[in-house]
């Protein structure tokens, strides 16, 4: 029995210690904990937009420095791969769908070689892609404008001397003292 009262202690702090890690690695794997929480995720872009309008500037032929003045600094550059300039772009925003893209250009020398692109999206549809979430949030809110029909359902206003009359104050009229002595 002596031997086991040692071990007590031990066991239980190992017990916490694993139940402890079990809990954080739930809470990694879901969107929010028992229903009730759900923990803040960063929204992160990284890398370099690339659409349609500036791939279609850049060409076979090119020096580095008119696709650097076309395309921005190439996120990767790799000096065993000196030839190889990667533009990579990632989105992750909550409400927005994820997006990747990866383009690759190959320079022979100083000129320009090749170009590895995916389909990129016009700039108009990329920006709408990325504002979608505030357009959503935007359409449940609540318009600030009148419709004509809401705008003749208005009672007419006052005519200026009625208002003129209610604007003025009514009850005993005070006098203050000056505020400095003369």
């Amino acid at each position: 029995m002596q031997r086991f009262a040692v071990h007590r202690p031990l066991a239980a702090a190992a017990l916490l210690v694993m139940g402890t890690l079990t809990g954080c690695s739930s809470l990694q794997s879901s969107d929010n904990f028992l229903g009730l929480l759900t923990p803040y995720r960063v929204e992160v872009v990284q890398g370099n937009v690339v659409t349609q309008e500036q791939i279609a500037l850049v060409k076979p032929g090119m020096t580095r420095l008119q696709v650097r003045d076309a395309l921005g600094s190439p996120l990767l550059t790799d000096i065993f791969h000196a030839d190889r300039w990667d533009y990579v772009f990632t989105i992750r925003r909550k409400g927005v769908e994820e997006q990747g893209r990866h383009i690759v250009l190959l320079f022979d020398g100083e000129v320009l070689k090749s170009v590895e692109a995916p389909a990129l999206p016009a700039e108009r549809d990329f920006v709408a892609a990325i504002t979608a979430q505030k357009n959503q949030a935007s359409s449940s809110e609540k318009k600030l404008e009148l419709t004509e029909e809401q705008r003749k359902a208005l009672p007419a206003p006052k005519p200026a001397e009625a208002a003129a009359s209610a604007a003025e104050p009514s009850g005993p009229v005070r006098t203050y003292p000056p505020l400095e002595k003369s």
